[in-house]
């Protein structure tokens, strides 16, 4: 299935920017250095281009709001495993990985408000007609998810397609989400839970090779998350709601949705 640029504006309809109403002016950080990470491994908000160097939509948000606030962020990578206890134990200021705000989460650290609000769907080959809708895959048992432990991918298939058995052996597990998508391609496994952020991303980035189908299994808002009692969790937030009010998060989203995968 070929698909152009102007085909994934109907996915991203459900994309929806979601920040709150921007206060008064910015507070001023004074030069304050942030210590930023990622995983490197979700296209398009955060992954290394051709040259290496860490680039997307979250690096883009992180690093322009820091701007604006008269700061300055030092990043770093960390694998997504240990990412959110780096950032609880204050050896990060804010972690960045398409990470979505949950209760679970949220008694760990503390998080932005939303800068996405993302609906969830199988994302299939683009040759793939066994699949159709949920209940299509949890009838036919030869049927794999591909996910990564500990994301709300996988536990969206566990509890909200299968049978909430964590160890179920039909989702294989990968150490990226990234690798995940690999092995969808490659016939490794059939199926993956992608966001509208990701599978757009990667539907843009390799034309005919996936598809999404059905209707959202969910819906997530994704945000920044913060050691426990942040003081930048409000210039965050402020900063945020600025770039919504001024157009900004819109021209950034176009910019890693749909400019950039066209240019490669």
């Amino acid at each position: 299935m070929n698909l152009s640029i102007a085909a994934l504006a109907a996915p991203l309809l459900a994309l929806s920017l979601v920040v709150p109403t921007m206060a008064a002016g910015l507070p001023d950080l004074g030069g304050r250095s942030i210590k930023a990470v990622t995983e490197n491994a979700y296209y398009p908000l955060n992954f290394a281009d051709k040259t290496g160097a860490g680039v997307g939509l979250e690096y883009d948000l992180i690093n322009e709001a820091a701007k604006r606030l008269n700061a300055k962020v030092e990043w770093s990578q960390s694998a997504w495993d240990v990412m959110i206890e780096a950032v609880r134990t204050g050896q990060f200021d804010i972690g960045a990985d398409g990470i979505t705000i949950n209760d679970e989460r949220k008694a760990q650290v503390d998080f932005t408000d939303p800068f996405l609000t993302v609906d969830q769907f199988f994302m299939v080959r683009a040759d793939e007609a066994r699949i159709t809708d949920k209940d299509s895959f949890t009838k036919d048992t030869s049927l794999l998810f591909g996910a990564q432990s500990g994301t709300s991918a996988f536990y969206t298939a566990i509890y909200d397609v299968l049978d909430g058995d964590e160890t179920n052996p039909r989702v294989k597990l990968f150490d990226t989400f990234g690798a995940s998508v690999q092995a969808l391609k490659s016939g490794d496994v059939d199926a993956v839970i992608a966001d509208q952020a990701a599978s757009a991303g990667y539907i843009g980035a390799d034309p005919g090779a996936f598809k999404t189908v059905g209707t959202p299994i969910k819906s997530d808002p994704l945000g920044f998350i913060l050691t426990p009692k942040s003081d930048l969790v409000t210039p965050l937030n402020a900063a945020l709601a600025e770039m919504k009010a001024d157009g900004t998060l819109d021209k950034l989203t176009k910019k890693w949705f749909f400019d950039y995968g066209a240019s490669q």
